[in-house]
Formats: C-alpha cells, structure tokens, sequence
C-alpha cells in the first residue's frame, strides 16, 4: 500500500513530527510505503523560529504543494495534516472528493478557530467554515481528543477517531532517584554526571527543578504570563530552581532559572533532569484544542505536572492521582511546595502518570489504530 503523507512541516516542527513522522517507521514495517511531502521547509522554520518572515519561502511552499497535488492518483491513500492550503478555501479538498479520492485529515490543534475566531473580518467571513468542509469532504477525520472529535461531528464528518498526540516509550525511561537508570541508546544526557536522570544525594537535598518545555511562540503565550508567581516563588524558596526548556535569551524569571536550547536528541535528558513539569494554558477556545503533549512528555519519565485546569490538561493531570491543576497564581505556588516537601506523594504521582502514558498516550498503542485507519 502507497501511502502520501501532506504533512504541513518537516520534523523539525513538533506537531509534524509527533503526529505523522514517527509513525513511519511502524507503518513501514506494516507492509506500507510512505512518501511525506511537506508544506513548510526547514528553512522557513528556521526563519519562523528566529521572528523572521520569508514571503518568498510561503509562495514557493504554495506552488510547490500545488504541483503535489497532481500526483495523488499514484497513491493508495492520502493522509493531510490540517489542510491543504493553509488560509485559501477548501477548494483543493473538495475537489478531492469529488474525484473520488477519500482523504484522511489529522488534527492536533483547533485550528478552525484561527479562521472564525479571526480578528481579519475578510478571514472570518470568508473562511470561517473552512475545515468544517475539508472535515465534511473527508473519508475520516482522525483528532487528538475530545474537543477536535467533537467540531468534526459537528460539522458532518463520516468517520471520526481519536488519536492523541503520543510518546515513544523507547524514548522515555523512567526518572528514578533511588536506583540506577538504564537510558534507550539514542537518549543522550548533556551535562549530567553520575548515574543517568539523577542528581548527587547532597542536590537533591537542597535543589528542586521546575521545569518547562516548548516553543518560544507557546512560552511568550503561556509561560511569560507566569513570570510574577515564578519568581516569587524563588524568592520564598532560593532552594527552587526553574528549567525553561526552548528558550535560550535571559527572560528576566529571577536568577534561579536556567535557559536551555532545545534539541531533539537532548529532550528527553533535560525532562529527566526536572522533579516537576509544568503546563500552564490559557483559557480560550483555542486552547481547548491542545493535546496536552508537554504533560504527556512529563509522566512519560515519571514526572507528575502542575498544569492549567483546562481542556485535555485535565486528562492527562488526574488530580490527586497524577498531578495538579492550578488556577490562580498562589495555587501555582502552593502545589509546587506540596510536591517538592512530600517526596512520598511526588513519586506516587510519578508512577500513576508513567502507568496512564503506558495505558493510552504511546505510540507502542496507537500505532496500531493508525494501520487500522489506513488498512480499512
């Protein structure tokens, strides 16, 4: 089976790279052959990681896909992330449709509410129903939870799966302070001496790490609004330190916190290295589409998380169980000190998270649904 992947960037971006790329290698030794086309290049995401914008790169991306589209015949199934042309009408899917090609489209975030939730009137007007159409034109609309799930019935989808955005669990070991830690060989732990994910007996005594990982577009968003209650927590607790993970400038958090450039093959050393990982959101629509991936990275090494009582957050975080929600700043404040002076309910709430990931957010799970998807 001729399988073509439209993928909206290279694995460079993480929403390309968890949602479809990882999944090759599963696919492939299913018996089916994979061939990605991507939007965006790696120069244009180099360009729109660094604030810079490159108008020649998106039109030459737009003409690009265009010429990709005439070669779907040689294919057995197509598989689009999001859409076709990101900001044109759905022109391109339903001409899919009624050339009889039965498309799959895969949703990790609510991007229908980047067209009718748009503050450009000529957006919202003339594209506010977008991908409720490129969801009604398609054989299946495959969504990363409940929320996407339920625009797609909403809007006429046929058929509608779940899939979250998951880990690799070869990837993932199990941070563990009381023994020795065997790492997967393709984790690389940067800057830490001693046995793998741990800290020396007399650090973890006096240091805690709090930590964060992601994007500089999802820090400026989510993050920068935490800066008062961070370092005022640093300030009640000089024994606490912060991990940003993704963001390399001094973003002014107080001179606990430790900015650290993230890699893909440095990720999963760095998460390794936190007591707790955090996610806050904020609360809008937009946010209700989120899959929880920063969380689902924590409890994949046996992290409990402190994470916004909002939308698949609360999936992922059962509180009292897996971790914390929080609200108002001194919520924030106060499950972090609760975790960091109980270590006895830090570790249970480790385990529970890893047994949850295990359960449903790993690909060695949904891998399997995927071939089904594809095979029907």
């Amino acid at each position: 089976m001729k399988i073509l992947y439209l993928t909206k960037y290279t694995r460079l971006a993480g929403s390309s790279r968890m949602r479809s790329y990882q999944y090759f290698p599963y696919l492939e030794e299913a018996g089916m052959q994979v061939t990605v086309k991507p939007f965006f290049d790696d120069a244009y995401l180099e360009d729109f990681y660094a604030g810079k914008k490159n108008i020649s790169a998106v039109v030459k991306s737009y003409v690009k896909r265009l010429g990709v589209l005439f070669s779907v015949f040689s294919y057995d199934r197509v598989v689009i992330e999001k859409e076709i042309f990101p900001f044109l009408p759905a022109w391109a899917e339903r001409i899919l449709k009624r050339l009889g090609i039965q498309y799959i489209v895969d949703y990790d975030d609510a991007i229908f509410h980047n067209y009718d939730q748009s503050s450009n009137p000529i957006i919202k007007k003339f594209l506010a129903n977008k991908i409720a159409k490129v969801m009604r034109f398609s054989g299946t609309v495959v969504a990363g939870n409940q929320y996407l799930a339920d625009y797609a019935a909403r809007s006429g989808a046929k058929n509608i799966e779940i899939i979250p955005t998951v880990i690799d669990l070869e990837r993932y070991p199990v941070k563990n302070s009381d023994s020795d830690l065997e790492l997967p060989p393709n984790v690389i732990l940067s800057g830490v001496e001693g046995k793998a994910g741990e800290r020396s007996a007399s650090e973890n005594t006096q240091k805690f790490v709090v930590g964060w990982i992601g994007t500089k577009t999802t820090f400026e968003k989510h993050l920068l609004p935490c800066k008062d209650w961070i370092k005022a927590l640093q300030i009640q607790d000089p024994n606490i330190r912060f991990h940003i993970v993704g963001i390399t400038e001094d973003m002014d958090f107080g001179k606990n916190v430790q900015y650290i450039r993230w890699t893909e093959e440095t990720e999963v050393a760095e998460i390794l290295k936190m007591d707790i990982g955090l996610m806050p959101l904020q609360d809008s629509k937009w946010e209700k589409g989120k899959c929880a991936y920063k969380l689902i990275q924590y409890a994949a090494c046996g992290i409990p998380g402190v994470a916004s009582d909002v939308g698949m957050n609360r999936e992922v975080t059962v509180p009292g169980e897996t971790g914390i929600l929080a609200s108002a700043d001194e919520e924030w404040i106060q499950a972090i000190k609760t975790l960091k002076s109980n270590t006895e309910l830090r570790n249970r709430m480790g385990r529970n998270a890893r047994q949850l990931v295990e359960k449903k957010y790993c690909i060695q799970v949904t891998a399997d649904k995927w071939c089904k998807i594809l095979s029907k």
